[in-house]
């Protein structure tokens, strides 16, 4: 990797580096391209650029409780759908135990992300087990299925039309983050021959988000073995090593997990704060100018977050600045506490995501007037 040195302009008064050593009584505010990856500008205003007394009209920031969702379904094609565009569309799937059919996804690869619950998946590569906290990936076309004792709650993200992959990691190299030695595969163990059998077996198909059965007179995971490098792949947000700087402040593309087209996936997960005196501790405000951002908060203190509990989703669209409520900037050079706590996954989207129905039924409408100082 190589860059052109450039020599970037400094007016007024401002800091030389960014995220750090800010001008006395100010914040920063970052206006970027290509989601932290192109040109940048750091402006440093002397109020805090959320600070706004109204907040008129679609664009707003908003938050939705998936905890709100009552229903159960059985199988994830019917599991909420929640957002949508042309190249991703999110669910928020609630089961009561185990599926009694297959499904196959036509229209891109899915990830799982599981909330809350334990089980077994069967696909056609074979068997593996799933907690709370897991990724699993499943290329397009994968049959499975899911088993287990009680409730199993997740969040589910389809690639449509294209596929998941790895980020490339630069100057950290390949086995930073995670080294994908770590991503467990399905087996075809005991637990897999055992399911297998001459019993009928349906296989609904999503195809153009419409559905299809097909019927089986027997098991169709009847795979003896296989080979390849195309298969489901299972890491959990614990085996993840997040990237640190004890001196400055990483933007949310440093922990990026996952890539597809036009939307990438980071995990945020505990890490220790910056211990460098003038290095911002929270997220500093930026521009969402290129980019839709969700979050979804799965586990532990949203530091920088009022009125947002594990289960809950924020959108920021496209077209306004956001960052750190009023509480976190409280402590934005003198955390509380040494480590973060939190976990969530953020989906960062090239497109303008739509918000459904089912959606707006669960919305918590004050999220946009939880910065009013």
């Amino acid at each position: 990797m190589k860059k052109w040195i450039s020599h970037p302009k400094v007016e007024g008064r401002s800091s030389r580096q960014a995220h750090a050593n800010l001008p006395e009584g100010t914040y920063e505010r970052e206006m970027g391209k290509e989601g932290f990856f192109g040109p940048a500008s750091h402006m440093y205003h002397t109020h805090m650029p959320t600070g706004w007394s109204d907040f008129e009209g679609p664009l707003q920031p908003r938050a939705f409780d998936a905890t709100k969702i009552g229903e159960t379904a059985d199988s994830p094609w019917s599991a909420k759908e929640l957002l949508h565009n042309a190249h991703t569309r999110i669910r928020f799937w609630k089961t009561g135990g185990s599926m009694a059919h297959l499904v196959r996804n036509g229209d891109g690869d899915e990830l799982l992300f599981i909330h809350d619950g334990t089980g077994d998946l069967y696909c056609d590569y074979g068997h593996m087990t799933f907690r709370d906290g897991d990724y699993i990936v499943l290329p397009r076309g994968t049959m499975w299925r899911i088993e287990s004792d009680g409730p199993v709650e997740g969040l589910l993200i389809e690639a449509t039309n294209s596929s998941y992959m790895l980020p490339d990691k630069g100057l950290v190299g390949p086995h930073a983050i995670f080294d994908p030695a770590m991503l467990d595969t399905p087996e075809i163990n005991n637990a897999f021959r055992a399911q297998q059998g001459e019993d009928e077996w349906k296989v609904v198909v999503k195809r153009r988000n419409a559905l299809s059965t097909i019927t089986y007179p027997f098991n169709p995971l009847d795979a003896v073995g296989w080979k390849g490098d195309l298969m489901p792949v299972r890491i959990n947000w614990r085996d993840i090593r997040p990237l640190m700087s004890h001196r400055y402040h990483l933007p949310p593309s440093a922990h990026t997990t996952f890539v597809a087209h036009r939307f990438v996936i980071c995990t945020f997960a505990p890490r220790p704060f910056e211990s460098s005196e003038d290095a911002l501790k929270v997220p500093f405000f930026h521009n969402n100018d290129d980019f839709d951002e969700l979050l979804f908060y799965h586990a532990g203190n949203f530091f920088s977050r009022d009125n947002i509990h594990p289960g809950m989703m924020s959108l920021h669209p496209c077209g306004f600045t956001h960052g750190p409520h009023p509480k976190a900037m409280k402590n934005a050079f003198e955390p509380k506490a040494k480590a973060t706590e939190e976990v969530a996954v953020m989906v960062d989207t090239r497109d303008a995501l739509e918000v459904t129905g089912e959606a707006e039924k669960i919305e918590f409408k004050e999220y946009v007037n939880s910065w009013k100082g």
